[in-house]
């Protein structure tokens, strides 16, 4: 089982095309790694973690997921717009939580990205649809 630390690096999630049954294609700009991936945490669910580095200066479309998606900044800063809420620049060490279908997206400063995501989506669906 994998430590918090273990696991740090994974993100902002994966964007258009990134399905947690599908590591696919890579979105320029964007690099995820599947760390891990588990059934459950109930009947029909998987629990997905996975390592998302983000180039400098890039901005991450805005998307959703049909799942939660906790993430942990493991390095870089990047300014996070989650509907709803007012943008919110997030700096290494910070974490973050998006609730089942809201539509975020985001943009790094000067310096890559490295996050820590877990997603705890139903099985087989896409890990994150545009918006």
């Amino acid at each position: 089982m994998l430590s918090r630390r273990g696991f740090v690096g994974c993100a902002l999630c994966a964007l258009a095309g990134f399905s947690a049954t599908d590591a696919g294609a890579q979105t320029s700009g964007l690099k995820r790694t599947i760390l891990s991936r588990i059934d459950g945490p109930a009947p029909g669910y998987e629990t997905v973690e996975v390592k998302v580095e983000i180039d400098a200066g890039a901005t991450v479309a805005k998307h959703t997921h049909p799942g939660i998606e906790n993430s942990y900044l493991v390095d870089g800063a990047i300014e996070l717009e989650i509907a709803g809420q007012d943008a919110k620049t997030y700096s290494k060490g910070e974490a973050w939580q998006v609730p089942t279908g809201i539509v975020h997206g985001g943009k790094v400063g000067d310096a890559p990205v490295v996050l820590a995501a877990v997603y705890v989506v139903e099985k087989g669906k896409p890990l994150a649809s545009p918006a």
